[in-house]
């Protein structure tokens, strides 16, 4: 477990205390819902645009994200192609629309074009997937700092929640607003700083292209995937079609996106503030990647554990699978040397073998890893144990440059992620904070950990507002059977903050890990955003259509999703997409089916 400097621990609270403190006074008694809900609807338009990014770049995206491009490579960005498309869309169809309601919450406007039940069902979508994330996003900090700090997850948990609550109880929307500005100003020194220092600690005679084109050798640094394979969960056509749609229902509908940009002064300034999200974001990922990109070529000239989870490591040297595990820490020290000769040779001139031999080494090295995760998996459940023996057998006897070595490789990767479900042993999600701790320097530890939670915070605070303005107007002041004062109003939506807080920090405390964080969040919102999306869209565009056939379908649709994807259907990217046209099409149908029974009638 990691000690922090007194250095770190000054840095690290001073930042946190100073955007609590900071958030709770520039807000302290807002009196209407006006003031509570919108903001006053004061917010400029490069404040909306900071909100939105801070509302979307939880901790998950910082530890993730860099994991992500460890382990796979830059072609995670593909993902966020879509959304400057959304953007636009938005800025065209949704903005003036929610403008000229002057509406509180996306659902209001769903009532008022079908009917009181629609707008309670899309409500309710939204509460059960946004309330799931809220849990996530306090989690994913949480359980990876307990597991390399040794802090206890609850207590952290606790922590984190309650920092977000204090100033989000305490100032509404504007508070969220005003503290996410400085959340990413932290956010972007912080990670500006991660990359010149792991930059000045690659060898002195690698230059910054010979280390690209080193992480290309090993196939990371390939961006663009044209191939329309379903397979493959990250292509341009994945990310610039069920990104878009992805994008359009997370930034058009979603409550915790919706409030970001009501709170600005004007629908220009709305319009604005999502455009300047939608040039910034893409690079932004891009820049996020490139320092997992670079980590990765740090641990090319430095000794890298087998499993970056430094607890599941000492699980396995305990345990009856101790010397396995040292064999292949042995195997991976000499597969090391080699990789790191090749390396400085690769920086000094562009060979084609050079490349070649690296790629094959670093996918051996892949195995290595799987089969560290097996050993630690191994030395908790013994479960998969014998099918875990074929499989390596098999791959001893086997030409490591031989395709049916590969194969196997996939199979040992598959029977992984089958029985590893329930085992911290996916360890991309650790590789950032570990390499954040072990190689950094004292202060920036402390500011890498307040990008962290500063980024948690941010996130959580936009979703526990969001989540207790649509109970608070939607469901609670909807069925009010008498109109209630303002200070009633803002008390109500207070408590409802509260609470949703404290059902975010019982979600924490009983998630579990996932094979990667960023892809879970993205996931809950994959089986839900297509459905809602589709009947925003028919709410705008398909005028013929009328509530029952709308409630009916929607409810259809969710069942159909979740099946999909349950038996996995399509990558989860393609659900948004799936989900929004079967919406439409059922409540077309349904539609023309009752029309027609109707002029039976008449």
């Amino acid at each position: 477990m990691q000690t922090l400097n007194w250095i770190d621990w000054t840095v690290l609270c001073t930042t946190l205390v100073a955007i609590v403190a900071y958030g709770t006074w520039q807000t302290k008694g807002r009196k209407s819902v006006q003031d509570y809900v919108r903001g006053g609807n004061s917010s400029k338009w490069w404040t909306i645009g900071l909100s939105v990014m801070a509302t979307q770049a939880s901790a998950i995206t910082f530890l993730s994200t860099t994991g992500q491009a460890f382990s796979d490579g830059m072609g995670f960005v593909q993902f966020y192609f879509g959304l400057p498309i959304a953007m636009v869309i938005i800025c065209l169809v949704f903005i003036p629309l929610y403008h000229r309601l002057k509406v509180y919450t996306a659902y209001e406007f769903l009532e008022n074009r079908f009917d009181l039940k629609t707008r309670f069902l899309t409500a309710i979508l939204f509460l059960i997937q946004r309330g799931l994330a809220a849990g996530i996003t306090i989690f994913a900090p949480a359980i990876i700092l307990s597991v390399v700090l040794g802090w206890n997850i609850t207590y952290l948990n606790i922590i984190i929640g309650v920092l977000v609550i204090i100033y989000t109880v305490s100032g509404g929307t504007k508070a969220v607003t005003v503290t996410q500005k400085q959340q990413m100003l932290v956010i972007f020194a912080g990670m500006l700083a991660a990359l010149f220092i792991i930059l000045d600690l690659i060898p002195e005679e690698v230059s910054f292209t010979e280390a690209i084109d080193i992480a290309g050798a090993s196939g990371r640094m390939e961006v663009l995937d044209f191939s329309f394979d379903l397979e493959n969960r990250y292509t341009v056509w994945s990310g610039l079609i069920g990104g878009t749609f992805l994008a359009l229902a997370y930034f058009g509908t979603d409550q915790s996106q919706v409030q970001r940009y009501l709170s600005g002064k004007s629908m220009k300034e709305m319009q604005m503030g999502l455009i300047f999200n939608g040039i910034l974001k893409v690079p932004m990922q891009f820049f996020i990647l490139l320092v997992g990109i670079m980590v990765f070529v740090f641990y090319q000239f430095n000794p890298a554990p087998l499993n970056f989870i430094e607890s599941s490591t000492q699980k396995v040297l305990v345990s009856e699978y101790s010397e396995d595990y040292k064999t292949l820490q042995e195997k991976q020290n000499k597969l090391f040397n080699t990789k790191k000769e090749l390396s400085l040779q690769l920086s000094k001139s562009d060979n084609d073998a050079l490349k070649s031999d690296l790629f094959r080494l670093d996918s051996i090295e892949k195995t290595y890893r799987l089969e560290s995760k097996y050993l630690i998996k191994r030395a908790i459940d013994s479960t998969y144990a014998n099918e875990y023996d074929k499989i390596s057998n098999e791959l001893a006897l086997l030409d490591k440059n031989s395709t049916a070595f590969e194969s196997k490789r996939v199979e040992l990767e598959t029977l992984y992620k089958a029985s590893a479900k329930d085992t911290q042993t996916n360890d991309r999600d650790y590789m950032f904070i570990t390499f954040i701790l072990k190689h950094l320097p004292k202060g920036l530890i402390g500011l890498l950990l307040a990008v962290i939670l500063s980024a948690a915070m941010s996130s959580t605070a936009s979703e526990i507002n969001a989540l207790a303005t649509i109970t608070s107007i939607d469901i609670y002041g909807r069925k009010l059977k008498e109109e209630k004062d303002e200070d009633h109003m803002v008390k109500v939506t207070k408590l409802f903050t509260l609470a949703w807080g404290v059902i975010a920090i019982i979600i924490a405390c009983f998630a579990n890990l996932a094979e990667n964080l960023i892809q879970l969040v993205n996931i809950i919102g994959s089986i839900f955003y297509g459905n809602v999306l589709g009947i925003f869209l028919l709410a705008f565009f398909f005028k013929f259509i009328k509530a029952n056939a709308v409630f009916v379908a929607a409810l259809i649709t969710q069942v159909i999703v979740i099946i999909g994807w349950w038996f996995d259907w399509m990558p989860y990217l393609w659900l948004n997409l799936f989900g929004c046209i079967t919406v439409v099409l059922i409540a077309c149908i349904l539609q023309l089916i009752n029309s027609n029974k109707k002029s039976i009638e008449t």
